[in-house]
């Protein structure tokens, strides 16, 4: 940043260039996102606990709910940092305090999705918040021009919070999961109400290679659970089976890499400026990486005869989020850049991964070499219609 600093070393907080050359995420971001490693973490294993137990609905459900909050509070924060980031002290203090913020959400997700408490993931999750109330409130009284939008999101969003926390104070258990559900919506409709004061001048390369890596956040889950089955393997019985499933693992993690990254997404969001379709669909694609490791994790479980899935459903927690995040990706980042063929050749693939749980013992087999056949289409599609 170049411009001059006040009194107190503040720089004026006014929207950046959505045109900024080499525009790169800064090293608070990186380090924003160490803290979401901690919490997806433990959403995705207590997603594996909760299957493993044969609680699936309720796991599913939890899981869900609680990846909500971890990715609300990233995506509203790499948005804003993306228009608005000083990179001065108040900005970074304030990014700091909403890591803390991830850290006790982090702590409250073992009671949110083992019993539905979902005390300390609320005040963790309002702390975020409420730090991006502070940094929306200083974006508007530093800049005249996003006055209006500024208050619209630091107005919307801190009524929300207020909603949030009397949620917990004053409802019982039945009513907190009902109006989960209507918050949610509320902190959704916030964004779609400001911007139309005047949209943000996010930065749209900036904000693909930040879904980016978070995508790999996200994906890291499930190498680290394929890890765990070669940890497994050692001494074990079942050691060849068990390789293999780590083989499997990151196979199928190396397959999704390549089937989300093999189109640069800068390029198109700033041709057609649909953030908000690119942000909020995310949460699909993101939450079905974020699923994989668990099903991984049950798939090794019943390998080894622990836990109280049968073989067909453990398979099915493992095709199924790979299924839907290829169906996701494809909906939002691919479909308009590949050809007819690839798409449905796609498609085709994402269904067959998800049927093949029918047939548990060559379930993931089929999936690796599914995906591999996906990645390939793909490439010799880039290779005749280039970006």
């Amino acid at each position: 940043m170049t411009a001059a600093r006040g009194s107190l070393g503040l720089l004026r907080m006014s929207s950046r260039d959505s045109g900024e050359p080499h525009r790169v995420a800064s090293s608070l971001e990186l380090l924003f996102d160490l803290v979401f490693v901690i919490a997806v973490s433990q959403a995705s294993e207590n997603l594996h606990e909760l299957l493993s137990e044969g609680s699936v609905g309720q796991g599913v459900l939890a899981y869900l709910m609680v990846f909500f909050a971890v990715w609300w509070a990233w995506m509203n924060f790499t948005w804003f940092a993306s228009a608005f980031d000083t990179d001065d002290w108040a900005y970074r203090v304030l990014t700091i305090v909403q890591m803390g913020g991830v850290l006790v959400l982090a702590a409250g997700v073992h009671d949110a999705m083992v019993s539905y408490d979902f005390t300390l993931v609320t005040w963790g999750y309002v702390i975020m918040r409420l730090a991006m109330v502070a940094q929306w409130l200083r974006a508007a009284a530093s800049d005249a021009a996003v006055r209006r939008t500024a208050l619209a999101f630091g107005i919307g969003i801190g009524i929300v919070q207020v909603l949030w926390v009397a949620r917990i104070c004053m409802l019982d258990a039945t009513w907190q999961l009902v109006t989960f559900f209507v918050l949610m919506a509320a902190e959704m409709i916030v964004p779609v109400i400001a911007e139309r004061q005047g949209r943000t001048s996010w930065h749209p390369h900036h904000i693909a290679e930040r879904y980016g890596l978070f995508t790999l956040i996200l994906l890291g889950e499930s190498l680290l659970a394929s890890a765990t089955g070669i940890f497994a393997a050692r001494g074990s019985a079942h050691g060849w089976e068990l390789v293999g499933l780590a083989v499997a693992g990151l196979a199928i993690t190396a397959g999704m890499w390549w089937v989300y990254f093999v189109h640069e997404q800068g390029e198109r969001l700033a041709r057609t400026g649909r953030g908000f379709g690119f942000g909020y669909s995310h949460y699909v694609i993101f939450a079905a990486a974020g699923a994989v490791s668990a099903g991984i994790g049950a798939c090794v479980d019943v390998a080894v005869g622990q836990g109280e899935l049968a073989p067909r459903a453990a398979v099915l927690a493992l095709t199924l989020p790979v299924g839907v995040f290829l169906l996701a990706v494809w909906v939002v980042m691919l479909r308009p850049l590949i050809s007819t063929a690839a798409s449905a050749v796609m498609v085709i693939a994402a269904l067959a991964i998800v049927a093949s749980a029918l047939i548990p013992a060559t379930a993931v087999a089929v999936t690796v070499v599914l995906l591999a056949l996906v990645v390939v289409v793909l490439e010799v599609d880039r290779a005749r219609h280039p970006d």
